[in-house]
């Protein structure tokens, strides 16, 4: 019966309602949104980091090195020779060097030229097929796989770059040889293959103007002796120290004696995590002040409801109705508009990553969770707190209320 009269009361004044709600909902959507933007963020760097203590590659921003190495989602800083790549696996202090060399995709999924010990490094499993083993033999990760529909024994050209309307190499052709179970790690979104496969398929493209116009009668033998003397190059490789020492003396060593930039990714990482925290921060700060000001319209549409209803609820003291279930009732009012915001708030935040994931998915190959995260819940607190806050002085109001006072004033 209590429950019924609160409801009736909510929507007695529906505009006003609405307006208050719908503050909430503004508010506890755009919190909870950032909450788990940044908490799924903050899982996919420290996933895709593992045991990766450095990145080596060519000169240029270390930021960018990271992002394209370790992530895949930005253009390499360049090219590095191949021979100073061999030469940091004589080093004593390297564990482990695990080369990289990319410059083509498929549907815009990057193909990334590797060795087995990359698929290990994350733990990567065969849904069916095998490991590539000799030059042209891609493994799909499991996204491609689901968004290209390639599987085992299908080939495919490779695009020039990472557009999609890029130019096809025709000359060189991939064939599907495995396919990886989800691991959600970057594995999911590349197609793996040997170094080789990509020196083969740049280099026969940057030999071929010479041979069609300067050895138009020479043989394919001969091609291939031109490619097999040229220099090869990586783009980066992922190093794995043997001690937090070598970690920190690295960097430095390489940067100042060779060729090479060496960085830290988690370090980077935690810089970009700081300048993202200030933009995430930014607007945390904005959605609270929505929320204070939805908490404000709680109050002030409870307080003007309850001088509306004073007669009606000196009747209701009259008839039986004690001071503490008045109290408790307009607390409950406060308590079911906040709950109500954080609902449609969980509604907004929702759709949003929804919008998100079939807009930007594409290009940064990340899809957000719908799950529900801790944070949440507090969130949840906060907002049923700020509702019973609005609800507080009406409340006490109609506890300290006069009966007689108000009954002769009707």
């Amino acid at each position: 019966m209590l429950l019924k009269i609160i409801f009736k009361n909510l929507i007695h004044k529906p505009l006003a309602t609405t307006l208050s709600v719908s503050l909430l909902a503004l508010s506890t959507g755009i919190i909870s949104l950032l909450l788990v933007m940044q908490h799924q963020l903050e899982q996919k760097f420290e996933r895709d980091l593992r045991n990766i203590d450095l990145v080596v590659g060519a000169k240029g921003s270390p930021l960018q090195l990271v992002l394209s190495a370790v992530y895949h989602v930005d253009a390499p800083t360049g090219n590095i020779p191949l021979a100073e790549v061999e030469k940091l696996k004589q080093m004593r202090s390297i564990a482990q060097v695990i080369p990289l060399a990319y410059g083509d995709s498929y549907q815009r999924f990057r193909i990334l030229g590797t060795d087995t010990a990359y698929i290990g490094k994350y733990d990567g499993r065969l849904n069916n097929g095998r490991l590539f083993e000799k030059k042209m033999e891609v493994v799909l990760g499991a996204a491609v796989a689901s968004n290209t529909g390639l599987q085992v024994g299908q080939r495919f050209y490779g695009t020039h770059g990472e557009a999609e309307e890029g130019e096809q190499h025709h000359e060189a052709e991939y064939v599907v040889v495995g396919v990886l179970e989800p691991s959600n790690t970057v594995l999911d979104n590349l197609l793996l293959t040997p170094i080789s496969s990509v020196w083969g398929v740049h280099e026969h493209v940057e030999t071929a103007p010479e041979t069609d116009h300067d050895h138009g009668g020479h043989d394919h033998d001969h091609d291939h002796e031109a490619v097999d003397t040229m220099p090869h190059e990586v783009t980066a490789a992922l190093i794995k120290a043997r001690s937090t020492m070598a970690v920190m003396t690295l960097p430095r060593m390489l940067n100042e004696t060779t060729n090479l930039q060496a960085t830290i990714p988690a370090l980077e990482i935690n810089r970009l995590m700081k300048l993202l925290g200030i933009g995430v921060a930014t607007l945390q700060a904005l959605a609270v002040g929505i929320m204070l000001i939805s908490g404000f319209s709680v109050f002030i549409a409870l307080y003007n409801r309850l001088r509306e209803r004073k007669y009606e609820l000196a009747l209701m003291r009259s008839l039986g109705c004690g001071r503490f279930r008045l109290f408790g009732m307009l607390l409950m009012e406060g308590l079911l508009l906040a709950l109500a915001g954080f609902l449609r708030g969980l509604g907004l935040s929702r759709s949003a990553i929804w919008l998100l994931n079939n807009s930007a998915a594409q290009d940064f190959h990340f899809i957000l969770r719908y799950d529900l995260i801790s944070n949440e819940a507090w969130l949840l607190a906060v907002t049923l707190l700020v509702g019973m806050l609005a609800a507080f002085f009406p409340a006490v109001k109609a506890f300290r209320m006069n009966l007689s006072t108000a009954l002769a004033d009707a």
